[in-house]
C-alpha cells in the first residue's frame, strides 16, 4: 500500500510546519510502514539549527518515524479518529547528520498494539546509512482533533 500527501493528511491531524512525511512507499496497516521525507533547505527550523550548516534536528528525525507509525495503526479501522502521542523512546541512537537534500527513509515496525498502548522499532537512513534509530511508545488517544478532524470527514 502507498499514500500520497493527500491520504497522509487524512490518516492524521499533523500540518505544516509539522507534517513531516512526504510519502508512504510501503505499509502494512497495523504492522509495518516505511515513509519518506525529502528534506528541504526551505525547512522553517533551519533558520535557527543552524543557520551556517543547517541540521535536520533529531528530535524531528524521531517525530517524522513517529508520524509513520501514526500512520501504519491510523490505517486500522479500530483506531481511525484517534490521536496518537509519544508515550516514551528508548535505546535512541543519532548515526548520521540529515541536511538539506537528503531524502530521509523512515522505516517502523509495529512491535506492540494493544489499546491504548503500542511500541514501535525505527529507523532512518540516508542513502542506506543509518541516521538514527529507536524504540517508541506511543499512546492512542480519543482526543477530539478539532478542525483536522472535521478535514476528514
Amino acid at each position: 500500500m502507498e499514500l500520497d500527501i493527500d491520504a497522509i493528511k487524512r490518516t492524521i491531524p499533523h500540518r505544516f510546519p509539522f507534517l513531516l512525511v512526504d510519502k508512504i512507499i510501503e505499509c502494512e496497516p497495523g504492522q509495518m510502514a516505511v515513509g519518506l521525507k525529502a528534506v528541504s533547505g526551505n525547512e522553517p527550523f533551519f533558520q535557527g539549527h543552524f543557520p551556517d550548516y543547517p541540521l535536520m534536528p533529531g528530535v524531528l528525525i524521531l517525530e517524522a518515524l513517529a508520524q509513520v507509525a501514526a500512520i501504519c495503526v491510523q490505517l486500522l479501522p479500530e483506531y481511525q479518529g484517534k490521536l496518537g502521542v509519544f508515550a516514551g523512546l528508548d535505546n535512541v541512537r543519532f548515526k548520521r547528520q540529515v541536511r538539506p537534500g537528503d531524502l530521509l527513509r523512515l522505516e517502523i515496525k509495529i512491535t506492540k498494539l494493544r489499546m491504548p498502548l503500542g511500541t514501535a522499532s525505527a529507523e532512518a537512513t540516508v542513502d542506506g546509512q543509518l541516521a538514527a534509530r529507536a524504540d517508541l511508545m506511543f499512546a492512542l488517544t480519543d482526543i477530539q482533533m478539532g478542525a483536522a478532524a472535521q478535514e476528514k470527514k
